[in-house]
């Protein structure tokens, strides 16, 4: 199948769209064959970012809000899926199906989650089935309803020898460990912040004139403030067991606002203030790994926008002894921004196939689950799917 892939995270930033190539797995193994065909990342407009981060609030996020939000977003999403298929070479004729993430207003672990951008106008608009709200079915079965890519992390990365953290720093931190060898005891975790509360401080200190601390250059050239590090240290989430999922629910504009009013307070410049935060994600991620896993990975790969900002790689890595060795999985011939679309492709593909795609030793769920609701387009007949 040819599958369209879409995520929007965290960082509210814009959309990440995959085309896929998914085949079924190759005789004796459980991985599925994919190629990447084409990857676009689409920023949102201003406007439209700046009333998700509305919808975002407690008190700013109305019921009209996100009613308009939702059908807005579909169009946005739409267009994002025509985009990549028509980069691609292809017609959206040739296209079998999207799987669509969808942005996340508000989770509430173990109990409910909602993902806005209506699969009814991605359908109607492109004409293909689209799978959508893959995270409700694992909560109602008791799980976290995240990470969701620790499934395809274990499908496309367990190891018979080297145990392996597949890191991805998008707006929030989550790693799954993939043990050497014994991959049906993975599991994984939100660590805590990625880039969500470095990106807050670089618009604050830019004055909106910048999203993110392209290249990590204004971190590399702070100064860390050891008092503000500890504090964020002893933030309570970080603490906290696993299963854990976090978001924008904690570590949100609020919280970075608090930060920013503090650092004034205190007379913390906004380079070194970043600088901090930085390290703060570097550290949050490797206390993670040494307080839960049972033993330390030989590779940690990253993905996600962070694993473009090579001043938070150097800062990971020196949380690390030599014997574990931090890489971008653009090694691995996928691209670091890209991997999330693609999870959601190859979750869709599982999905449409009627298979189980959650990990329980993950999103703590009672037991796996088939994920994600089926908008059928106009390129499907409940016949067809009843023959596949």
């Amino acid at each position: 199948m040819i599958v369209v892939g879409m995520m929007s995270g965290t960082s509210t930033d814009g959309i990440d769209a995959v085309v896929a190539r998914v085949e079924e797995p190759r005789a004796g193994t459980r991985a599925p064959q994919f190629e990447i065909l084409k990857h676009v990342s689409i920023a949102f407009e201003p406007a439209q970012r700046q009333e998700i981060l509305a919808c975002l609030r407690a008190d700013t996020g109305t019921v009209d809000r996100i009613c308009a939000l939702n059908f807005d977003l579909g169009e946005t999403y739409a267009k994002a899926a025509e985009r990549a298929i028509f980069a691609a070479g292809l017609e959206p004729s040739q296209i079998d199906l999207i799987g669509n993430h969808g942005q996340t207003l508000w989770h509430i672990p173990n109990h409910s989650t909602l993902q806005v951008g209506s699969p009814a106008v991605i359908a109607e608009r492109t004409g293909i089935t689209t799978i959508s709200n893959f995270r409700a079915r694992d909560i109602a079965a008791g799980g976290h309803g995240a990470p969701m890519v620790s499934f395809v992390d274990q499908l496309l990365f367990a190891d018979e020898k080297i145990n392996r953290g597949l890191q991805n720093i998008g707006g929030i931190a989550n790693v799954t460990f993939l043990p050497a060898g014994n991959p049906q005891k993975s599991f994984a975790f939100d660590s805590g912040p990625g880039n969500v509360l470095i990106d807050d401080a670089v618009r604050r200190a830019t004055n909106g004139a910048q999203e993110f601390d392209a290249d990590g250059k204004i971190a590399a050239r702070g100064q860390v403030n050891g008092a503000l590090l500890d504090e964020l240290m002893a933030h309570p989430y970080l603490q906290m067991l696993p299963p854990k999922t976090t978001g924008r629910e904690i570590f949100g504009a609020p919280f970075g606002e608090t930060l920013w009013r503090q650092a004034n307070a205190r007379g913390i410049s906004a380079d070194d203030l970043i600088t901090t935060l930085t390290l703060f994600t570097a550290r949050s991620i490797a206390d993670g790994y040494k307080n839960f896993l049972p033993t330390m990975p030989q590779e940690i790969i990253v993905s996600g926008g962070g694993a473009k900002n090579p001043t938070l790689l150097r800062l990971l890595q020196n949380e690390f002894d030599s014997e574990t060795r931090v890489r971008r999985i653009d090694e691995f011939g996928i691209p670091s921004e890209a991997k999330e679309a693609l999870a959601f492709a190859i979750l869709a593909y599982e999905t449409w196939h009627g298979r189980t795609s959650n990990l329980p030793s993950a999103t703590g769920a009672r037991h796996p689950v088939i994920q994600g609701d089926m908008t059928p387009g106009r390129n499907v007949s409940f016949s067809m799917h009843n023959k596949q």
